[in-house]
């Protein structure tokens, strides 16, 4: 190969690595935004992450998704909301200790809090709302009076622990996670904001 073709090929190499740089940038912010959103969750088998993306596609995918698990410096960002799955009548161990580490920043800046539960499989009620948001999450993180939803959840034995697993053996797996339910819940919190 020649000089000038080889360094004509590596220009144009190095041209598509900066334009899908670019177009990356993207993925998360499809729609410009002047706040800084971030939805914060924890999760035992990826329900909440998806609640979470939803929430996201619903405010016009203005908002960054972390995994509480990854330690995200929520610091940069104007809004939060935070949530996640629930077991035995509380969120992961993981996401009740980062709300206890970032509670300052929490009571300043979060604009929502969602719970994912099965629920025996019935309806989510006030009494779902009063336990797991008033009681659980609100109380963890010192936040009250945001827009708050407990979305019904998901099993799904394969995604589990082998202990949660085998305590779930004569559960079948199912599926009750609504994405409209969660876009709606992230339309409410950004309108409440604008308003």
């Amino acid at each position: 190969m020649e000089r000038r073709n080889f360094f004509k090929l590596g220009l144009a190499g190095a041209g598509s690595i900066v334009l899908l740089n670019q177009a990356k940038a993207l993925e998360y912010y499809p729609m410009p935004s002047d706040k800084k959103w971030a939805i914060i969750y924890g999760t035992w088998c990826g329900t909440s992450r998806d609640a979470a993306v939803w929430i996201s596609e619903g405010m016009g995918g203005i908002a960054n998704v972390f995994d509480v698990r990854e330690n995200p410096d929520i610091s940069a960002y104007d809004h939060l909301i935070i949530g996640g799955s629930i077991r035995a009548g509380v969120t992961s161990p993981e996401l009740q200790e980062f709300i206890k580490k970032n509670k300052t920043i929490l009571a300043l800046k979060t604009r929502g809090l969602f719970a994912v539960c099965g629920n025996m499989r019935q309806p989510v009620g006030p009494k779902q709302t009063e336990a797991l948001i008033d009681k659980h999450l609100s109380t963890l993180s010192g936040v009250s009076n945001v827009p708050s939803r407990v979305f019904l959840g998901r099993v799904t034995k394969s995604l589990m622990d082998p202990q949660s697993a085998s305590m779930m053996k004569s559960m079948e797996d199912y599926d009750n996670l609504k994405r409209p339910e969660c876009m709606a819940f992230g339309k409410e919190v950004l309108e409440g904001i604008k308003a």
